[in-house]
């Protein structure tokens, strides 16, 4: 299953975003990492913090992580990373191209001094922008952990800020300047919301080991609430970690908000069922739906009573004593004062509230003896029943 999955890994560190979208995609095995989408935002307004630390930008151990990107340093990020100019098939020509700008910038609230965070700087525009790997992952016997961190600086409305992983391939573009929605990948993961529909994606792309046919397979939904990850402003991890044994878990902020099986817990699953309908069978031509018919040899009895009711008034019953037959069950409360601006006019005539009768703790209005089943009446049993 792994294999089929994917056999690369790279890690990431993702800062902020300018109004409610920055997305990005994560490319293995020598392909690359790329941040897509569109995004709709006002302009916003840089807020410094007073008194608080310089940033420094840590070092990376290059044997323990496979990718790291802090977006710290604007030369560095211009001769790594690679944006989009592709253009979006099925939508108008004046929306079509990945023309969105990106910017290793000071965020709208800041954690240090110096600190710098890479922000989608234009509203409603497409984008996309990819790196290469330090160095391939082979997806053997060490999970494959994906971590990135997002601020939704303005609030999200509509849109992703999700990671595509891709494994190279014949399938896979080499040039990361023509990415776009279409290009395959074969894990998509990360926050997506358009409107009250918002989602925490997690989707691979199976390849079939039989026929060589591609589908894509959708994780169960999270066992948590997400709408506040898209209007708190705030920072939000999200990690993805897929272990050998054909395992995930989904975290946020390093709460795990989902987990199962590759196996068990996508849709569609990957396995198909043991056994499927018969593709080439036919109803017999003598086949009847039906279940159940009229017993043709049923005779109705000489003593049914085609007018006797399912059930009658019990007999034996007694009216409680202390029933009240003429009080009514409700009466005006007697404390209710009309209002000092009640206008008769314009209001009606003015009515005290109803309240439950005192006087009826027994029971009040006409007494009727309860329904009891009739004695007398047939049933199914003796192989006759009407409706």
């Amino acid at each position: 299953m792994a294999d089929n999955l994917i056999n690369n890994f790279n890690k990431m560190t993702l800062l902020s975003s300018k109004r409610f979208l920055l997305s990005a995609l994560l490319l293995s095995l020598g392909a690359s990492l790329a941040l897509a989408e569109e995004q709709d935002a006002d302009e916003a307004t840089v807020e410094t913090v007073e008194e608080a630390e310089t940033y420094h930008s840590p070092q990376v151990d290059k044997d323990k992580a496979f990718f790291m990107e802090h977006f710290d340093d604007q030369e560095a990020f211009e001769k790594k990373w690679v944006k989009s100019e592709a253009k979006k098939k099925g939508v108008a020509e004046e929306i079509a191209k990945y023309d969105g700008q990106w910017q290793i910038t000071t965020p709208i609230k800041k954690a240090f001094n110096a600190d710098l965070s890479l922000v989608l700087a234009t509203e409603a525009k497409h984008a996309a922008v990819s790196a290469l790997l330090d160095r391939p992952f082979v997806f053997g016997d060490k999970p494959l952990v994906v971590q990135y961190e997002v601020t939704m600086q303005a609030g999200q409305i509509c849109g992703g800020a999700y990671l595509k992983l891709l494994s190279k391939g014949t399938d896979t573009k080499a040039d990361l300047r023509s990415f776009h929605d279409q290009t395959p990948y074969t894990i998509m993961f990360g926050p997506d919301k358009c409107g009250s529909d918002n989602k925490l994606h997690f989707i691979f792309r199976h390849r079939n080991p039989v026929n060589g046919s591609i589908e894509e397979k959708h994780s169960k939904k999270p066992t948590e609430r997400l709408e506040e990850i898209y209007k708190d402003k705030a920072p939000h991890l999200y990690t993805l970690i897929v272990s050998p044994d054909n395992t995930y878990s989904i975290m946020i902020d390093n709460k795990e908000v989902s987990s199962g099986s590759l196996l068990e817990d996508f849709t569609p699953p990957v396995n198909p069922p043991d056994e499927i309908d018969d593709p080439n069978d036919v109803k017999p031509v003598d086949w009847d739906e039906r279940e159940k018919i009229v017993d043709s040899s049923a005779v109705k009895p000489e003593d049914w009573d085609e007018s006797a009711p399912a059930q009658i008034p019990d007999p034996d019953a007694v009216k409680p004593d202390g029933w009240l037959d003429h009080e009514p069950v409700n009466i005006p409360d007697p404390e209710a004062k009309k209002p000092e601006d009640w206008d008769a006019d314009m209001d009606g005539e003015w009515e005290a509230p109803l309240i439950d009768n005192p006087a009826c703790s027994v029971g009040c209005g006409e007494w009727k003896p309860p329904l009891i089943p009739n004695p007398s009446f047939k049933v199914l049993e003796i192989g006759w029943s009407f409706l």
